[in-house]
């Protein structure tokens, strides 16, 4: 692959990097993963990707522009041919952004004037049919999602979620087009005569993701979830490409878990019946990021059996988050537990932690920026989506979307 032709994948969160960042490198595409934008002048090996994991999803509209428009720079100036902004999967917004308002600063930096997108992620169970997201067999609206504390999900037809946010028109690929021979280039054609800036496309299963990736391969600028990213990397490599398998690496680990989707409680019971060793921050009970990381700390150091990986959490039920939030306001609690978790992951590193498993996106930006990672070599896979991140440091790091998984996957992960 050549220079020119790289693509420079912008994420919105540090597991939604991973997630990015492993569906190319399936596809044979070398993937450098960076923490944030690198300094001017780091050593990048042969690559024909590059993802920049930024924490923008939800933080003020105003950085969030600015941080993805550095990471733009930076990208074009290494001759990345495409830019793929990766979002989540269920579309985490609020009508304020940050989807919307970063690619429309993205859009207008490179002058495009239509921009494909997708979340679809089947693999995950997240599919769009006529412009509606799916989880599963339900909207999305009426899943999960929308009671997330942050970015709670309450209208599942995405041009509407996305014109809300956006200061442009949005309109559909729908899935007959989608499988028709060129049908995608003409609807974008259309929607562009239209004055419409962003194409909502239909896919509900790989096969409509691999069309979409085919017919938007030469695009300069497509934004969606890890599953087109995944049919761009399909329409750059040959059909019967597949990576050798790779172990998975070895030493001491822990679990710190953050996110409260249904997915990562049922990985936290996981655990705890399995009878591991877990550690519940309190952000009620104790406000202070410095003292609620210094107990849980101390917790560990009682432990006299390291070779079973602990668990500490701070995931919540909805009612028991809810009344954190009521008691606290969820800024100032999420903001709590991120820096406990972040001086808790520095801790058990300094103690001789080696594999940090975390769970939840802000939870793994924490960690990441507390432990100071640069990035890395993109590892063998512990789940679908959830790669091991190996760094030159030694540090293995295993970072989980808080829906993704299986329910033992922490369990099984941390052995």
């Amino acid at each position: 692959m050549s220079e020119s032709s790289t693509i420079g994948a912008i994420a919105d969160d540090v597991t939604g990097a991973t997630d990015v960042a492993i569906a190319l490198r399936r596809r044979g595409i070398h993937t450098l993963l960076f923490f944030g934008v690198p300094p001017e002048g780091s050593d990048l090996p042969g690559h024909d990707a590059i993802v920049i994991a930024l924490k923008t999803r939800t933080i003020g509209r105003a950085e969030a522009v600015a941080q993805s428009l550095a990471a733009l720079d930076w990208l074009r100036a290494r001759g990345a041919g495409q830019i793929y902004f990766k979002y989540c999967s269920t579309f985490d917004s609020t009508p304020d952004g940050n989807i919307g308002p970063v690619l429309d600063a993205l859009a207008d930096a490179m002058d495009v004037p239509v921009v494909a997108m997708t979340p679809s992620s089947p693999e995950h169970g997240r599919t769009q049919y006529d412009g509606y997201l799916f989880v599963g067999d339900v909207l999305l609206s009426e899943s999960h999602m929308r009671h997330h504390p942050l970015t709670p999900m309450t209208d599942s037809y995405l041009p509407r979620v996305m014109e809300a946010q956006s200061a442009h028109r949005s309109g559909v690929v729908p899935l007959a087009r989608v499988r028709q021979e060129g049908g995608i280039a003409r609807r974008l054609a259309e929607l562009r005569a239209e004055g419409v800036r962003y194409a909502l496309v239909d896919a509900i299963d790989d096969a409509d993701l691999t069309a979409a990736g085919r017919a938007l391969v030469a695009e300069p600028l497509v934004a969606g979830a890890a599953g087109l990213a995944g049919g761009l990397a399909a329409a750059r490599t040959p059909a019967d490409h597949h990576e050798p398998p790779a172990s998975a690496p070895e030493g001491v680990a822990a679990v710190l878990a953050g996110s409260c989707s249904a997915r990562t409680l049922e990985q936290v019971d996981a655990m705890i019946e399995a009878g591991r060793p877990a550690y519940r921050l309190d952000a009620q009970a104790d406000p202070d990021p410095a003292s609620l990381a210094e107990k849980a700390l101390a917790w560990y150091d009682t432990l006299t059996q390291k070779t079973e990986a602990p668990l500490i959490y701070s995931s919540l039920e909805p009612e028991a988050l809810r009344q954190v939030q009521q008691a606290l306001g969820a800024e100032r609690s999420a903001a709590i537990l991120e820096s406990a978790i972040g001086r808790i992951a520095r801790g058990l590193v300094e103690r001789g932690v080696t594999r940090v498993i975390s769970a939840g996106g802000e939870t793994s930006g924490a960690v990441v920026s507390a432990l100071g990672v640069p990035g890395g070599l993109i590892g063998p896979e512990a789940a679908r989506g959830v790669p091991w991140i190996l760094t030159t440091s030694g540090l293995a790091l295993l970072l989980k979307s808080g829906n993704f998984g299986e329910p033992a996957l922490l369990l099984e992960a941390s052995r």
